[in-house]
């Protein structure tokens, strides 16, 4: 009896403290941080886009717009009549609200500046944004000595007749966090509760619902009703509106069942779906928490969004197809679907694979929708988190311990599979967000692993053995998990984000003829691990032997700089490294030659017949290899694709040209990597200088000037392989012997 106690207390003691510990983790700031980053991501992931309310259009400034409407590019520049031709032409097309993510704080021209008051003031339905900025301020005691500092925020309006003009003022600060954005204020409390774009275009969105809303409020007795505004006529401006605001705000604070009763009584009125749903937004509006957690709708352009340019100057086929505004409420602002360097933008769960953003005016709307349909992201509270956190723990450390390994470890992974599930279906169909990334990353591991423990000591120590062995041919995680938890092999197939590095011996066939099997062997063993140390060094994610080849990979979740930057200093590295191995070993002729690219990849298991190789696999690795080639066409040691070397610093880069190899249907950008800028020399920045000047020559088809230019840098340079490359090809265009069908793309006929 007493064992059995013992052994009860201990599953217990198991399950209790990886729960508990969980619940801990969870109320910390990095807790919240690890399921924001992941768990919130995830859940979006999985869901996947879902459609935004109809009611909600964007009007987009991209980079397109000034061209095509015979405007300057940036729109600070634009007169600000054009954005007059803009109101009148949604106030015609029945928009039901208009809101600017754009600042009109500075005059300009005084008759475009009219031109544009006077639009908004016809319009009646414009929402301005506000900008909110803030400042530390000192406190000081009645002596006028510094006790201490607070911090000071306002809101800078727009010009005082538009702000007259207009039906909305408001302001949109977005919390952005590790650089990213999740959330969004509905009132923002340090402003004096003022009322945020999203917030403020509803309200005027909905004042097309404001004679139910009034008899809503009249049968809940609502406070001071008599002084509430009787008609839509008699709200008046902005600074009405937004005193309306802050009463409804109010009431709505001081009778937290207000918002309850308020929904009943919706739900039981007759007006029609469309009206029910407006009326409970403005319910959720006023009645809700200030601070709300963005339920994204999807990639950059998931609202539907118009161009500006169309709108204002639709063709005949394009009015045919434009979406009917009538009804709707419409954000302009800059927002670029093309473009990942566009301003004004903000990464996000949805951020494209290539860099593309959502734009701060379709944050605006993706907030603007969540209020309007009451559909944010619900966290659960802290004691549910707690609870579920407790829970969760101690029946997967229970089952890890009490039951064999066969029968408790697919049960606990089931019960996760099934937690997961269901948290995904409640975020899915309720917008609930409950802890993930804890539960499943951090606590069914660590409850497994307690559990485990006591039944599994001698195989572990065995599974270590294992995992040295095995750690001589795969990269050591795959080993440690392949040994430790005996998964499949299979699992560890993965498609990675990262960079490719390959590199080769050249004149290995001239080597291997020299040198018998043995003594290849050990000349083979040391130039390879000459090249591995300097790889490891740099955190080297996987590498693969190929022959006389390596081709290995740095790897990411998401696309990482810091991720980027180190097989470029592997690759310098290990320049230098074969350098000095050249002096041990005079064979070896040739300096190394590395190829570099970016992108997504196979990594895992590549074989047959029940025998492997932990392989990289994809067209990035193809794409590496190929580059590697290059160098000896070009006379170059390293070489890279261009996203290889964005967002660096520290190097001393040549651009090289695109070059279309050998089944590629497309040029590829190359840059060669000449030096670390600290290490660089004065020869090697001019060289770099005086190239760039020649290849623009040559891209712009100037031959004879290009072939000038490459001249006299051979002169100064006689060894330099790029210099001699592109001053034959001048030569054969010169002479009329090749032809080419882009200056700017070298296509290569040879691997």
């Amino acid at each position: 009896m007493k064992i059995l106690k013992r052994h009860l207390l201990m599953g217990l003691l198991v399950g209790l403290s990886t729960g508990i510990l969980g619940a801990l983790f969870g109320l910390t700031d990095l807790g919240t941080t690890f399921e924001r980053n992941v768990g919130l991501p995830w859940l979006f992931k999985i869901r996947g886009p879902i459609a935004p309310p109809a009611d909600v259009i964007v009007v987009s400034i991209d980079g397109r717009t000034g061209d095509q409407l015979g405007l300057p590019s940036l729109p600070r520049d634009w007169p600000r009549s054009i954005h007059a031709q803009l109101v009148d032409e949604l106030t015609r097309r029945g928009a039901s609200a208009i809101v600017f993510d754009m600042q009109f704080d500075k005059p300009k021209n005084r008759r475009d500046d009219d031109t544009f008051i006077q639009a908004v003031e016809r319009s009646d339905r414009v929402t301005l944004i506000e900008l909110v900025t803030g400042k530390r301020q000192p406190l000081t005691d009645a002596s006028g000595r510094v006790t201490g500092t607070v911090w000071i925020e306002n809101l800078i309006k727009p010009l005082p007749a538009l702000a007259d003009a207009a039906k909305g003022l408001a302001t949109f600060p977005l919390p952005k966090i590790d650089a990213s954005v999740y959330e969004f204020w509905v009132f923002k409390e340090s402003v004096g509760d003022a009322p945020t774009l999203p917030a403020a275009a509803l309200q005027v969105h909905a004042l097309q619902a404001y004679p139910e809303w009034l008899a809503l409020l009249r049968q809940l007795q609502f406070p001071d009703m008599d002084s509430l505004p009787p008609s839509i006529d008699k709200i008046g401006k902005a600074e009405k509106v937004r005193d309306l605001m802050h009463r409804f705000r109010s009431a709505f604070e001081n009778d937290p069942e207000l918002a309850t009763r308020l929904s009943t009584l919706i739900e039981q009125s007759p007006n029609n779906a469309g009206r029910r749903q407006l009326l409970q937004g403005l319910r959720g509006l006023y009645g809700g928490n200030p601070h709300r957690i963005l339920n994204f709708y999807g990639p950059p352009g998931t609202i539907q969004t118009l161009p500006f340019q169309a709108v204002l100057r639709p063709d005949a086929a394009a009015t045919a197809q434009q979406p009917d505004l009538h009804g709707k409420t419409v954000f302009v602002g800059f927002s670029d679907l093309y473009d990942p360097g566009h301003p004004d933008r903000f990464y996000t769960v949805f951020t494209s694979d290539d860099g593309i953003d959502l734009s701060g005016v379709e944050i605006a709307a993706t907030a603007f929708g969540n209020l309007l349909t009451d559909r944010s992201i619900q966290p659960v509270s802290n004691v549910q988190g707690m609870t579920l956190l407790v829970g969760f723990s101690l029946l997967i450390g229970s089952l890890a311990y009490f039951l064999p390994a066969m029968l408790g470890v697919p049960l606990a992974i089931a019960l996760a599979a099934a937690y997961g599930a269901i948290a995904q279906w409640l975020f899915n169909n309720g917008d609930h967000w409950l802890p993930l990334a804890t539960p499943l990353l951090l606590q069914f591991p660590l409850a497994l692993f307690l559990g485990l423990i006591a039944q599994y000591l001698l195989e572990r120590r065995r599974g270590q053995r294992i995992s040295k062995a095995l750690g001589y041919y795969v990269p050591e995680s795959v080993a440690r998990d392949l040994s430790e938890n005996r998964s499949d092999p299979n699992a560890f197939n993965k498609v990675m984000h990262g960079t490719c590095l390959a590199t080769d011996m050249s004149g290995f066939s001239t080597i291997s003829e020299q040198l018998p099997p043995d003594r290849l062997a050990i000349f083979l063993n040391d130039y390879f691990d000459t090249l591995a140390q300097a790889l490891k060094r740099h955190h080297v994610s996987v590498t693969e032997f190929r022959a006389d080849a390596i081709m290995c990979a740095w790897t990411s979740e998401q696309p990482n700089v810091a991720v980027r930057m180190q097989p470029i200093l592997a690759a310098l590295d290990a320049a230098e490294a074969i350098d000095t191995f050249r002096l041990r070993h005079t064979l070896l002729k040739a300096s190394l030659r590395v190829g570099m690219a970016n992108g997504e990849f196979y990594v895992g298991n590549a074989g047959g017949g029940g025998h492997f190789v932990y392989s990289i696999v994809g067209d990035t690795a193809n794409t590496a290899s190929r580059i590697e080639g290059l160098n000896k066409h070009v006379g170059t040691r390293i070489l890279a694709t261009q996203p290889v070397i964005e967002g660096l610093d520290g190097l001393l880069l040549r651009p090289l040209g695109a070059f279309q190899f050998v089944g590629k249907t497309e040029g590829i950008p190359i840059v060669e990597i000449m030096a670390a800028t600290t290490r660089a020399s004065d020869s090697q920045m001019r060289l770099a200088a005086q190239f760039a000047a020649a290849l623009a020559l040559f891209q712009s088809t100037q031959w004879a000037d290009a072939a000038a230019a490459f001249e006299a840098i051979q002169n100064e340079f006689p060894d330099d392989g790029p210099t001699r490359f592109y001053r034959t090809r001048c030569q054969l265009y010169l002479d009329g012997t090749a032809s080419p069908d882009d200056p700017r793309v070298i296509r290569m006929d040879a691997k």
